[in-house]
């Protein structure tokens, strides 16, 4: 969401790269056709919470030829609002693929400062940084698969009020390896280290 500038989807647009970037709700959109400038929301504020709309024509954002597709969804503080988005084609497969994203975004917060603090690296000769990007990716991973273990079989994480889970499978499988290897005295109900095999 950080690029939105006229620059960055000219460029996307110049090289005909598919994309699907949320905007504010709140900018202007311009009906090529007419000229109207109307605010983004307008567009999509008769949306439901669940329920999705695209446009199959043309509008202008930052002068940009862009098409649209928004949907209604709640927030993690459980609190409707709209999502809106920008692509280059294809409107109709917007909202799906905007939803793979958040695997993506979890895949990173569980590298960075939800688990593994990645970004503390004061490492900066690639070769050392691709080194430590691939083990940090295999505990990601083993992370993953002991947290899942747990949450099914052993005790659910629980679920706030929002719907959500109070925490990430890695952020639990993370817990259970840290307090296996920093507590001798702590009695594990399953081996952990038989999902090293699997990653």
């Amino acid at each position: 969401r950080e690029f939105i500038g006229k620059e960055w989807t000219g460029w996307l647009n110049s090289r005909r790269i598919r994309y699907y970037i949320r905007i504010r709700q709140n900018f202007w959109i311009v009906k090529p056709s007419t000229g109207e400038r109307i605010r983004a929301w307008w567009l999509f504020n008769d949306l439901k919470v669940g329920q999705e709309k695209f446009f199959h024509k043309l509008f202008l954002h930052k002068g940009e030829y862009v098409y649209l597709a928004g949907s209604r969804i709640k927030n993690s503080d459980g609190v409707p609002e709209l999502q809106i988005l920008i692509c280059f084609n294809r409107p109709e497969e917007a909202i799906l693929t905007y939803k793979k994203r958040w695997e993506i975004e979890t895949a990173f917060r569980a590298m960075k400062s939800s688990g593994f603090n990645i970004e503390d690296t004061h490492m900066r000769d690639m070769d050392r940084i691709a080194r430590l990007v691939a083990m940090v990716c295999m505990a990601l991973v083993w992370a993953y698969l002991v947290g899942e273990h747990k949450d099914i079989n052993i005790k659910p994480i629980r679920i706030l009020k929002h719907g959500r889970k109070e925490k990430s499978l890695v952020k639990y499988g993370l817990e259970e390896i840290s307090t296996i290897l920093l507590r001798p005295t702590y009695t594990p109900k399953f081996d952990v280290f038989k999902f090293l095999s699997c990653t």
